[in-house]
């Protein structure tokens, strides 16, 4: 099992974060964190519900772990393994992750695969979604997996749909002409793009593309 203690900058303060696997005591917290992490217009059937966070302690504890700081939860990332080849880039966030219920975990899988992250907004200052990202990598180490695979969403992009194809968006991103919130994250995580993927998953922000991400372990 997975637990570790840290500490991070609040300003001039010190701030001590656990990051561990979450467990069926810490539920509601979670789904109160994947509220105020996702405001309309995302959709609310996307949210966590008891049944998904149920299944993702029972198939892969291993992936399923949440930062807390003063007695609360913070954030969370959790993950599924899958086999992966080069051939299967074109997927959706649905059909890979089994709409969240991770059903598709396959225990010998030899990629580790996000399915979500998210943090409070109020602790994002905190780094507390690199220090989620920098867990899982770890795990990938520890499981001797080839990699940690994802699609990021691109809630920016909505904002220049009218401007730029998606493909051009995703370009400036990366080369720093641009900033999106999440895919700009990711790529300061260490996260390196593998494909645009249209109708990734229903959001509207994104105008419901995902850019997969990946990071390889450097130890295989």
């Amino acid at each position: 099992m997975f637990r570790k203690e840290l500490y991070v900058y609040d300003g001039q303060k010190q701030r001590k974060i656990i990051i561990r696997n979450y467990q069926e005591k810490d539920f509601q917290g979670l789904i109160k964190i994947q509220r105020e992490s996702f405001p309309p217009p995302f959709p609310e059937e996307l949210l966590w519900n008891e049944n998904q966070l149920t299944n993702h302690i029972q198939l892969f504890p291993e992936g399923s772990l949440c930062a807390e700081a003063d007695g609360r939860i913070i954030g969370s990332i959790t993950s599924l393994r899958i086999d992966y080849t080069e051939s299967d880039k074109h997927h959706t966030w649905d059909f890979i992750t089994d709409n969240g219920y991770i059903s598709t975990h396959k225990h010998n899988g030899n990629t580790l695969y996000v399915v979500d992250i998210c943090v409070s907004p109020a602790y994002r200052k905190l780094k507390v979604g690199k220090w989620l990202l920098q867990s899982l990598y770890e795990t990938v180490v520890h499981l001797r997996l080839d990699r940690l695979l994802g699609g990021g969403r691109m809630p920016g992009y909505h904002t220049y749909k009218n401007e730029l194809s998606p493909e051009e968006y995703v370009h400036q991103v990366v080369n720093g002409t641009l900033r999106d919130p999440v895919i700009s994250f990711l790529l300061s995580c260490g996260r390196t793009p593998v494909s645009l993927v249209e109708n990734y998953l229903d959001d509207e922000e994104s105008c419901n593309y995902g850019l997969l991400m990946e990071w390889k372990n450097p130890l295989i």
